[in-house]
C-alpha cells in the first residue's frame, strides 16, 4: 500500500469526476481506500485516517452510544457518515440526528445533524483551518452544535451559532438543550492515546 504522506501532495486532493458520477447516488461514487467528499462541485480525496483519529472516534462512539440508546428519539452515525446538504456531500466522524427528521438510514442523510463531530487527522495539512471551514458549512446548513476534537492538544472545541468554548482534561462537554443530558468527560475521549 502506498504511503500517501511521502507524496508531494496537499490534502484534500481534487479528483477527476468519473463518467456517470452522480453525487446523489452512492453506487456511482468511485471506490478508493480513503475518504471522498463532494464539495462545491469538486470530488475531494483524503487518505484513510490514522490510528489516533480512528481511536478517538471509537472512544467517542463508546461514550455517546449509551446516551443515544437511552434517548430513542435520536439516531447516531459514525465512520464518515454521509451528509448531503446544499449540493455538497460530506462525511462526519460522528453525528446525531432526531430520528424522525433523519428518516431512513439508507444513503446520505439529507437533513443537518443536531451534532456533528470532526476529529483532527494526522495527515491533514492546515488542519485547524480545514476544520473551521467545515464547521461553517455545518452551521450554515442548520447543524446546531459542532465539536472539533483535537487529540494533539487533548481538547474539544464546542461551537454553536452563539459562540464557542474550549474543554480539556478534567472537564465535561457542556449540555445543549437540543441534546438533553449529553455530556461526556473530555479525558475519556483521549483514552488510550
Amino acid at each position: 500500500m502506498m504511503d500517501y504522506r511521502r507524496l508531494p501532495l496537499k490534502f484534500p486532493v481534487e479528483l477527476q469526476v468519473p463518467e456517470g458520477f452522480d453525487p446523489d447516488d452512492l453506487s456511482t461514487w468511485p471506490r478508493y481506500a480513503g475518504r471522498l467528499e463532494w464539495v462545491g462541485g469538486r470530488l475531494l480525496f483524503m487518505p484513510p485516517c490514522g490510528g489516533t483519529q480512528s481511536k478517538t472516534v471509537v472512544n467517542l462512539a463508546r461514550l455517546i452510544g449509551p446516551w443515544t440508546r437511552k434517548h430513542r428519539a435520536f439516531v447516531d452515525g459514525t465512520a464518515e457518515v454521509g451528509i448531503r446538504l446544499g449540493g455538497d456531500s460530506r462525511g462526519a466522524d460522528f453525528a446525531i440526528w432526531r430520528k424522525k427528521k433523519r428518516g431512513s438510514l439508507r444513503g446520505f442523510a439529507r437533513v443537518p445533524p443536531l451534532l456533528a463531530v470532526e476529529v483532527e487527522g494526522e495527515e491533514e495539512a492546515e488542519q485547524a483551518r480545514a476544520l473551521r471551514k467545515k464547521t461553517r458549512w455545518y452551521l450554515e446548513h442548520g447543524t446546531k452544535i459542532v465539536w472539533l476534537v483535537f487529540p494533539s492538544r487533548r481538547e474539544i472545541v464546542v461551537i454553536t451559532t452563539r459562540g464557542e468554548g474550549r474543554y480539556g482534561p478534567g472537564e465535561m462537554t457542556p449540555e445543549h438543550a437540543e441534546l438533553p443530558g449529553l455530556r461526556i468527560p473530555v479525558s475519556e475521549v483521549f483514552f488510550g492515546l
